[in-house]
């Protein structure tokens, strides 16, 4: 048996030998890429801070910007909604409701005026539901948007820190 082991330890020390030959070159590469991630990261930091200073110096016009950005698409939504028979049909719904109160409205100061008891209930108002439903659903999808506009922003920094420079 005493050769087996002898083969086998020179096996041992043949692989030995092989895996301090390639283990040089390995640590040199692990420390080479330590060293590029290290550079990549300080670049990339350097990247972020030149972009959060031009992001900073401008973000006043940029917010204006997307503000405004909103006034065309407004007026063609009041255009629209003006426009929709639906909206037209509760627009005179919610008339008849304030031609009531003015009714009611004249009926007390016609009490008043002629010495009468007034009579007359005080106008009741009610909430139109249906545009808190509206609401929210614009709120819901409005956000989208929004959100969507903010991952664009996210990674037109993220591009600018990823590009190589000047």
């Amino acid at each position: 048996m005493s050769a087996e082991i002898e083969k086998a330890a020179e096996r041992v020390a043949k692989l030995q030998a092989q895996i301090d030959k390639v283990s040089g070159p390995l640590a040199d590469a692990e420390a080479q890429l330590r060293a590029a991630e290290n550079a990549e990261k300080v670049r990339r930091a350097e990247r972020e801070i030149e972009y959060s200073r031009e992001f900073a110096g401008t973000w006043m016009g940029r917010a204006e910007e997307a503000a405004n950005s909103g006034d065309d698409v407004h007026q063609r939504f009041l255009d629209t909604l003006s426009a929709e028979p639906w909206f037209a049909a509760y627009v005179e719904y919610r008339a008849a409701r304030h031609k009531r109160g003015y009714v009611m409205t004249e009926a007390q100061r016609a009490q008043r005026i002629i010495g009468e008891a007034v009579t007359v209930p005080e106008q009741r108002y009610y909430a139109a539901q249906i545009l808190d439903e509206i609401m929210d659903r614009v709120e819901k999808e409005s956000m989208q948007l929004a959100d969507d506009f903010n991952q664009s922003l996210v990674a037109q920094r993220e591009d600018y820190v990823a590009a190589q420079g000047d």
